[in-house]
């Protein structure tokens, strides 16, 4: 045999037909039959009218229906609701400032001892000279009685899966569409249903909040040592005991950290629920000043928001972490000192609305972003104009139409298209002859989205797309999963909003990949560049959604690219967290087996611990889809288009079927990217052993 025959049939040995070869290959054959002969298929390319369900008519009808019959129930319920809130309110926003703030004060120092109590001082000092007093109560006071709301729910779903195992795949369904589910789609049948006020904002936060607890609960529970439900079995107690007595109070740690996910979702959805108006609160502080443009009032205000929110979370999450007992005479004796400082307050006169120390830097904030701008508007101005024309253009509507002579000097041609794809077919030959089949696949795969545009690629290469990634991550269940979903989209009429709505989301999380990838891989690396992006971290994760539209509003205005940054500034952390995660939870031995045979520190780095971190970081890229999902309802408030525009449209017009359609396909989006990331995830685990 020649030296040719030989090499030939090794080559033919690597190139082998794997599952991910296959799906590329019918991908490819779709997307080729919709770019050479779309205009004679146009059924393949745009879903034909005909076929188009009014589903917006009939979720509106039968969702109208539901209201109807149960909105005198829901009325007296809101009725109900209103003395506990207005009690609280009242309670709060009665009580002299010296008095809480010693309160919380003493409340730290229980916690977490001094350091807590510093905290819980200078926090919520900030809060009293900043001039919000009044309306960072009001917030609190929505906070402190959607918080227990929230936690029996989540509670008594969490102990009902666990209890009822066959139940256990209904309830995280559920709990996925409950926090996949953008928060404004279900604003808008709660306000009809509810009416219209603070109690709206009451129930949402408790729906929103209700997940992460319910879902803490059933791990807990899960993670109960067996000898401890053997001990309680064998000390003859009920069921209801075992459960309550021995099996909740074993898995309170776990529940703890439930319950600071509950309360940081809580605040969160509270800030949103402003949306509707009717109460004055931080939240409405904020919109009311970001509507008009007042940057340095928008920025002080959501600086309160930033600072309950660390306070809350500083505070509740030392209640899930083993802690030194601290003196109670010292709580007490700094709760005293606020009572005597309260009562000097009130025979002073001395109220918090009156202090505002801090309106002389909000209007230097105002005045020095309006400075910033009108000195800098050209550099400003270039950076999204370049963003725009060379990054998020043409990932949106494609090479073909987004090249222009205005922007790039010269307009997309056929012969420019012949080149373009000769040059990605030239590279998927190279990766090909290199033995990686579906990798070549998805060279040309991502040469056609870039020319055509995700916003207007044909249904059919986006439906059998993804159907065929479902099926190389998990099999024929997964992508008829994920084609029946997508179909529902498909044939609901919100299709183009969808994609729209993926283009601005994918392109977010590439960014988000890319650049939390890099800041992980160096944290990981580098304790000293962990000790810096750490406390960002921490901060980014505190902030409430509605507080990452202010800055990019101060320098960039309103626009999709303003969208895309506070999308990304939300969504980068899990992953810059997951990837630090993974690459530093490798085993030991592993690493002492590559340092012994000779591999340096780069080297391990990338063949031993970027492999084993695999399922790790595609975790965090889990998280990362479904916070940039999460903000991108909330960026349509400041011009995004798309199902976030339709689901905001539907909250101002009252239009129940159009909110909770176009909020249950943003869902479908979420759950489709979730069950694809999970299921390679798992592969990549069953791969390795794990």
């Amino acid at each position: 045999m020649s030296a040719v025959e030989t090499a030939f049939q090794d080559q033919a040995r690597r190139l082998q037909i794997t599952r991910g070869s296959v799906a590329a290959l019918l991908v490819l054959v779709i997307a080729a039959i919709c770019r050479f002969w779309g205009e004679e298929l146009t059924w393949l390319v745009s879903w034909p009218d005909a076929l188009t369900v009014p589903m917006t008519d009939w979720v509106g009808a039968g969702v109208g229906w539901f209201l109807a019959v149960f909105k005198p129930i829901a009325r007296v319920f809101s009725y109900l609701l209103e003395f506990p809130m207005t009690w609280v309110g009242g309670l709060l926003g009665g009580a002299p400032w010296p008095l809480i703030l010693g309160s919380v004060t003493a409340l730290g120092w229980l916690i977490g001892g001094a350091r807590m109590a510093a905290l819980g001082f200078f926090g919520f000092g900030f809060v009293v000279i900043s001039g919000y007093w009044l309306e960072g109560m009001n917030t609190l006071a929505l906070v402190a009685v959607s918080v227990p709301l929230a936690a029996l729910l989540g509670a008594g779903i969490g102990i009902l899966a666990f209890e009822y195992p066959k139940l256990k795949s209904s309830v995280n369904v559920v709990l996925d569409v409950m926090q996949t589910m953008p928060t404004f789609a279900y604003l808008t049948p709660l306000l009809v249903l509810f009416g219209f006020g603070p109690v709206v904002g009451l129930i949402a936060s408790a729906i929103f909040a209700a997940p992460p607890m319910a879902r803490n609960v059933l791990l807990g529970l899960e993670r109960v040592e067996p000898e401890i439900r053997e001990a309680a079995v064998m000390s003859g107690g009920t069921r209801r005991q075992q459960l309550f007595l021995v099996e909740l109070p074993a898995a309170s740690q776990q529940i703890m950290v439930g319950f600071n996910q509950c309360l940081m979702a809580a605040l969160s959805m509270v800030i949103i629920a402003a949306v509707i108006g009717g109460f004055e609160d931080i939240g409405w502080e904020v919109l009311l000043t970001m509507r008009k443009a007042l940057f340095g009032p928008a920025f002080l205000a959501g600086s309160v928001i930033v600072v309950f929110a660390v306070v809350i979370d500083r505070m509740s999450a030392a209640l899930a972490e083993p802690r030194p007992a601290q003196d109670k005479r010292v709580a007490l004796g700094i709760f005293a000192i606020g009572a005597l400082v309260a009562v000097w307050a009130v025979i002073a006169g001395w109220n918090p609305a009156g202090i505002a120390a801090m309106d002389g830097v909000a209007d230097k904030v105002d005045h020095g972003v309006g400075q910033f701008t009108a000195n800098h508007g050209a550099t400003l101005d270039t950076i999204k104009n370049t963003s725009m024309f060379y990054g998020l253009l043409p990932l949106r509507i494609g090479l073909s139409d987004a090249v222009l002579p205005f922007t790039w000097g010269f307009a997309w041609t056929t012969q420019h298209s012949l080149v373009f794809y000769a040059v990605f077919a030239a590279i998927a030959a190279l990766v090909a002859l290199r033995g990686h089949l579906p990798q070549a696949g998805l060279v040309l795969i991502g040469a056609y989205v870039l020319e055509t545009g995700i916003a207007q690629l044909p249904w059919a290469c986006v439906i059998f797309g993804v159907g065929a990634v479902g099926w190389v991550a998990g099999g024929r269940k997964l992508a008829i999963q994920v084609g029946v979903l997508l179909g529902l989209i498909l044939v609901s009429g919100l299709w183009e909003r969808a994609l729209l709505s993926l283009y601005l989301s994918g392109a977010s999380v590439a960014a988000c990949a890319l650049v939390g990838g890099v800041l992980g891989f160096w944290s990981a690396m580098s304790p000293r560049a962990w000790m810096v992006i750490r406390p960002v971290c921490d901060t980014l994760q505190t902030i409430p959604l509605f507080v990452f539209l202010i800055p990019v509003l101060m320098f960039f205005q309103i626009g999709e690219f303003s969208a895309f940054l506070a999308i990304c500034m939300y969504a980068v952390v899990p992953m810059i967290r997951y990837t630090r995660h993974g690459l530093n939870s490798t085993p030991e031995e592993m690493i002492e087996a590559a340092t012994a045979s000779g591999a340096g520190k780069w080297q391990t780095m990338f063949e031993v611990r970027a492999p084993y971190a695999a399922p790790t970081i595609l975790l965090g890229l889990n998280q990362t889809i479904l916070y940039a999902f999460a903000m991108l309802v909330i960026a349509a408030l400041i011009g995004t288009t798309g199902l976030g525009q339709s689901i905001f449209l539907a909250l101002g017009q009252a239009d129940v079927g159009l909110g909770v359609t176009a909020g249950v396909a943003m869902a479908i989006l979420a759950l489709v990217a979730d069950r694809l990331v999970q299921g390679f995830a798992e592969e990549r685990k069953q791969a390795l052993g794990l």
